[in-house]
């Protein structure tokens, strides 16, 4: 599969082209230890709770893949370390145990990216060196930054309703105006402090026509709509793929996108969540907003965490 031209945008980005943007939004970050998360304050905590109106929550997770897929080579462990069925006829008290592995950024299952996570010119976020990352742990922008919780209004932009189409192709790109697009015929804009989710219809596919080679071919955002997420003050990112084309759309750059977010924004990403749950919910309603909250799990020292972001209406 292709990436595919979309008519009248360029495809394409160059690496002078690429390194002009990254060097722009990076002056426009706001500099501080725990990144964009700082946008959020207890104002849009607070205004974001009056989101809640008919008490309905959602999962926008996927299920925890635990087969071998072409996008998933390396599937999550789960076993169970003690099972009830061997004890069932012993009487008295007993327990059901597991245990449970992940490869946190694989392509299936539903994860945050911490701000670790991007190594770009032998630098993080805010040009911590890299080698503050060691086969022991990350020593500074781990996902215990965000222990306390991710929490804000959420807008899920769907790309592929706009379209009228039930999801992108692999190769496809969602460009800055498709947002503004999605915007205008969802009646709902995009504000500072905002969790920003964009549907590129990525997990429907799965369902439908199986998994494919995802690393190598997925629907996402052109790097050139990172502009739009910087001139709102958009505090997260996610989406149901990746968030970055595959193949890339920059020369010499293969995640344009979670360069930008992550590295020169300070962005939290959520990288294959699924919003096949929520997107016929938010028609229902009539609206695209919500309470959102995302609770990663507490490991001091991790580049990343699986993750069920949950919506509240």
């Amino acid at each position: 599969m292709q990436a595919q031209n979309r008519p009248g945008h360029p495809l394409r980005q160059s690496h002078d082209e690429f390194t002009a943007l990254y060097r722009k939004l990076k002056q426009s970050a706001v500099g501080s230890a725990r990144g964009a998360l700082d946008i959020i304050t207890p104002e849009h905590v607070r205004a974001a709770a009056g989101e809640v109106r008919v008490g309905r929550t959602v999962t926008m997770a996927a299920p925890v893949e635990t087969e071998p897929a072409p996008d998933n080579p390396q599937p999550a462990g789960h076993r169970l370390t003690s099972a009830p069925e061997a004890v069932a006829d012993a009487g008295g008290l007993h327990f059901a145990t597991d245990r449970f592995s992940m490869n946190v950024h694989g392509d299936a299952d539903s994860h945050l990216d911490a701000l670790c996570h991007v190594v770009y010119d032998g630098t993080l976020y805010g040009s911590i060196p890299a080698t503050t990352v060691t086969t022991d742990g990350a020593t500074a922008l781990s996902v215990e930054i965000a222990r306390d919780g991710i929490v804000g209004r959420g807008v899920l932009l769907d790309i592929p309703r706009l379209r009228g189409v039930p999801w992108l192709e692999p190769g496809d790109h969602v460009t800055a105006e498709d947002l503004a697009s999605a915007e205008k015929a969802q009646h709902v804009r995009v504000s500072e402090g905002d969790l920003l989710f964009v549907r590129v219809g990525h997990r429907r596919r799965r369902t439908e026509a199986g998994p494919w080679d995802a690393a190598h071919s997925r629907a996402g955002l052109h790097p050139d709509a990172v502009r739009f997420l910087a001139e709102r003050r958009v505090a997260v990112l996610g989406g149901d793929g990746n968030n970055d084309t595959a193949p890339s759309l920059t020369d010499g750059v293969d995640f344009p996108v979670h360069v930008l977010g992550i590295h020169a924004l300070g962005l939290h990403l959520l990288d294959y969540l699924q919003f096949e749950d929520l997107a016929p919910v938010c028609a229902q309603e009539g609206r695209w907003s919500f309470l959102c909250v995302i609770a990663p799990l507490r490991l001091p020292q991790a580049t990343g965490s699986p993750v069920n972001p949950i919506a509240l209406l």
